[in-house]
């Protein structure tokens, strides 16, 4: 799992081309059959108005914090201006084309105690002419991007999109495709499709078996001369498939409220995460959870940053914390530059970082009790962990009784810590975690109560920097040295003679 720097996640440029429309929920209460006909009488209490198709892949990417325009045709109606009026609450900078012949795509759901009752569409193919004129403007847009993203909903107004792409590609950008057309060949030149299951299928991919997934799907690729396929495949995840490379990411949902808007979600995380300089596997990855996130959610929804991290960091700890015999240190799992990204992360949306470093050999309830008290102050708390060198050079070379993949486990599997971060390099002998303390820059940083804040490591510099330096008591009885004294005077108590020893070798 790899995630951009933050700062790079602002300049994610990125331009939806497609067919947008609105969805309108009316939501109410149904306690009758009608008189006129068996059908229930719905008292609508609420009207709910969201962007949907190529619009919605716009709010998703504004909420992940990119820069994103969207350019598509409305109808010169009130619906057209209620789409125009949401996409700019949300940071969306629109060319949306009116157009007076036709009105603006608009689904309408009838929603009654959490079940859909009936969809009402009001729709007319958009022609020829239209999408040529959308193609000019896509032209006078196209340098301002750097990737661009069609979204075909198959209502007319990507007919030129093979025009589209050429342009996009003659100017050096990068193109990612949500296809809704039989022919994929349509889209050639794009550097990224991503067709559901049933797309693929109507293309001529074979999902059988794995084997002819993948040969069907590079087949496709070949003919069409697009780049990559990212399958996407309901309950049983996302594939990527690339002319050389494979990639599976299983579903990451447990329970599916709506699939409405999904396939948005997953390419416009995408657009995000590569326009922000991410590698495309690890941006599928990121993509596959915020899938999982949006079909909890019903109706059309969006994924925020807050939440992909928040999904990010639970995905990243069931790796880390699945069970001890496959446990991997953060630092062997990924860089630990991955884990500040992570940390910078929730710095951005406004969480308060609590900063604590320790031995933690064997872990007692004096540990867990100052841990629960070091969350409390903030949001979320980063340990850090001295290696097991850096142990051995304070504690003495008896220690540390447990190693550090192995305390790592266990302070990972801690409901009041979310990153473990070990430090205490072998080659310079630098015990301090004051290097980890100025990459984190904290806005907590504590210790235990036998430290004075004149004697804390990074507490000037933490204090310069605007944060906070807490000390916490300890726990009286409670300690690593004390729990190995006491267990070797036991030791040292038990009489050879009360020993009953069983010679297995005449048994």
């Amino acid at each position: 799992m790899d995630i951009v720097k933050l700062s790079t996640l602002d300049s994610a440029r990125v331009l939806v081309v497609g067919d947008v429309m609105l969805d309108r929920y009316f939501k109410g209460d149904s306690q009758r059959i009608s008189p006129e006909a068996p059908v229930p009488v719905v008292k609508i209490t609420s009207i709910i108005d969201k962007a949907g198709g190529a619009a919605n892949v716009a709010r998703n990417i504004a909420h992940l914090d990119g820069r994103i325009g969207l350019l598509g045709l409305i109808g010169n109606d009130t619906e057209g201006d209620v789409l125009s009026n949401i996409l700019i609450k949300d940071g969306v900078r629109i060319k949306l084309v009116k157009q007076h012949e036709l009105p603006t795509i608009t689904k309408m759901r009838v929603i009654s105690r959490q079940q859909q009752v009936v969809r009402l569409d009001i729709e007319q193919n958009f022609t020829m002419q239209h999408s040529e004129t959308l193609a000019k403007h896509f032209k006078a847009l196209l340098a301002d991007y750097n990737f661009i993203v069609f979204s075909d909903y198959n209502k007319g107004s990507l007919s030129t999109v093979g025009h589209m792409i050429k342009m996009a590609k003659a100017a050096g950008k990068q193109v990612l495709v949500d296809p809704k057309q039989a022919d994929l060949a349509v889209y050639s030149g794009a550097d990224l499709i991503t067709p559901n299951l049933a797309e693929f299928c109507l293309a001529g991919g074979d999902p059988s078996t794995a084997d002819s997934m993948r040969n069907s799907a590079r087949a496709i690729l070949k003919r069409t001369g697009i780049g990559a396929m990212l399958l996407t495949r309901s309950e049983q995840g996302m594939s990527l498939i690339t002319a050389n490379d494979y990639y599976h990411f299983p579903a990451q949902v447990l329970e599916v409220s709506d699939v409405t808007g999904a396939g948005d979600t997953v390419i416009a995380t995408l657009a995000t995460m590569l326009s922000a300089g991410m590698e495309l596997p690890q941006a599928v990855e990121l993509a596959n959870l915020a899938a999982g996130i949006v079909v909890g959610k019903r109706g059309t929804g969006t994924v925020s940053l807050t939440e992909l991290m928040e999904k990010t960091n639970q995905h990243l700890f069931r790796q880390l914390s699945a069970n001890q015999a496959n446990y991997k240190a953060p630092h062997e799992l990924a860089e630990i530059e991955t884990v500040l990204r992570h940390i910078q992360l929730a710095q951005k949306n406004g969480e308060r970082i609590v900063f604590t470093n320790g031995c933690f050999d064997i872990l007692h309830a004096g540990h867990v009790r100052y841990l629960a008290q070091a969350k409390a102050l903030g949001h979320r708390l980063v340990v850090g962990l001295n290696s097991d060198a850096s142990v051995t050079r304070l504690k003495g070379p008896n220690r540390p009784i447990n190693n550090e993949q192995d305390r790592a486990a266990v302070l990972a599997s801690l409901a009041s810590v979310d990153w473990v971060i070990p430090f205490g390099d072998k080659a310079s002998e630098n015990d301090t975690p004051l290097e980890l303390i100025l990459a984190i820059t904290p806005d907590v940083l504590v210790k235990g109560g036998d430290y004075s804040i004149d004697t804390i490591v990074g507490a000037k510099e933490v204090l310069a920097a605007g944060g906070e330096v807490k000390t916490l008591a300890f726990v009286p009885g409670r300690s690593t040295s004390a729990i190995i004294e006491r267990a070797n005077a036991d030791r040292t108590n038990i009489e050879p003679a009360n020993i009953k020893r069983v010679n297995y070798a005449t048994r």
